[in-house]
């Protein structure tokens, strides 16, 4: 059975200050500022140590601190607690290390770790491209190795489970568009232009690129994690014993699963966020369903939808090869886990508003109305 914890004391006894009792974390932990505060000016008394029965690190420290950073004169040190002290001593004399002040040099060489850094991750996902091409050739001779029940768990939870929240953001975001929108419009008498601005808006950008963060933040992150984790148990290596490729029952499903389900996404959340433009619409300006409907076709070219499908499957590829990529890299500890499934969300975000700015570039003369 273990002794019980002796309560730290300290009092001065002909002309020594001397502590007694348990001074460790565990006894100390009450008693701390009641004994710091009869520690302050108790350096220049004569010290006993003889009267303690445990001593650790910490409560040497605390002792070692209010005797100035030295041992006092003529302290009775019992030889089970020189060590305590000895090892204080030799810390305290040591001199601290000052870092260096930034420089040229410094920035130059932070400059050069992330362009090289660039480059890996540039090398690296165009490896994963080239090895996803090679696997996609090879099974088109072998149709029995596609992996089939794969693809149709991973459309399961891009596609199927995405719909609910992803309905519910694009019906607020039309609302809002709408209500913002018809403000502006009732003040000039121009309410049946509404319809263009919601059709164009929604239908051309808004719907493709707000499934894109959704899906980015929501399934990307989900699937670098899920790689991520199979990397730290060794899940990933115990499928290349066995002889699997780790690209085709992983990777490319994954990428084939979000380039099928964000079109479908897209056109999903597009068609809510119009009826709630539309609901928005007549109740702030009067404008029937009928004839927002019936004039949605006349302002709003079909070639927008066809690009806003377009981008949805460009979308949906790039954000699972992202997701792939960082997960891929993950090392087999925590810390890499949390950094390369951070890092994948904001990169499939960032390079989903590059490309599609690239969209909007090239596609600048298709579907405006005249």
């Amino acid at each position: 059975m273990a002794d019980a914890i002796r309560k730290p004391e300290l009092r001065l006894t002909d002309g020594r200050m001397r502590p007694s009792g348990d001074w460790t974390l565990l006894a100390l932990g009450p008693h701390v500022a009641r004994l710091r505060r009869e520690l302050a000016g108790a350096a220049a008394v004569p010290w006993d140590l003889s009267a303690l029965t445990r001593l650790d690190s910490f409560g040497a420290l605390l002792l070692w601190r209010a005797w100035g950073g030295r041992r006092p004169d003529g302290m009775v040190l019992p030889e089970a607690f020189v060590v305590q002290f000895d090892r204080l001593a030799a810390v305290s004399g040591a001199p601290v290390p000052r870092r260096p002040p930034f420089g040229p040099v410094d920035a130059l060489a932070a400059l050069g770790a992330v362009v090289l850094g660039l480059v890996a991750h540039l090398g690296d996902f165009l490896a994963l491209i080239g090895r996803l091409t090679l696997d996609c050739l090879h099974l088109l001779v072998r149709p029995r190795h596609w992996p089939l029940k794969e693809f149709s768990a991973n459309l399961f939870k891009v596609g199927v489970k995405a719909m609910p929240v992803s309905a519910l953001v694009g019906f607020l975001i039309g609302v809002v568009l709408s209500y913002l929108s018809a403000l502006q419009l009732k003040a000039f008498g121009a309410d049946i232009f509404i319809v263009n601005i919601l059709g164009l808006g929604i239908i051309r950008e808004l719907g493709p690129v707000l499934v894109s963060v959704l899906v980015a933040g929501r399934s990307g992150s989900a699937m670098t994690a899920q790689l991520g984790v199979m990397r730290v148990t060794e899940e990933v290596d115990a499928l290349t014993v066995m002889g699997i490729s780790n690209y085709v029952r992983l990777v490319l499903p994954k990428v084939m699963a979000l380039s099928v389900a964000m079109p479908l996404l897209v056109l999903w959340t597009s068609g809510v966020a119009l009826f709630g433009g539309m609901v928005s619409a007549e109740l702030q300006l009067g404008l029937s369903y009928g004839f927002f409907i019936e004039t949605l076709p006349k302002v709003v070219p079909p070639a927008n939808l066809f690009i806003a499908l377009g981008k949805g499957a460009v979308f949906g590829v790039l954000i699972a090869l992202v997701a792939c990529h960082f997960g891929l890299r993950v090392k087999p500890n925590t810390e890499s886990l949390s950094a390369n499934t951070t890092a994948s969300v904001v990169t499939s975000i960032t390079l989903v508003i590059l490309v599609d700015a690239v969209f909007a570039i090239a596609t600048r003369s298709i579907g405006v109305p005249v």
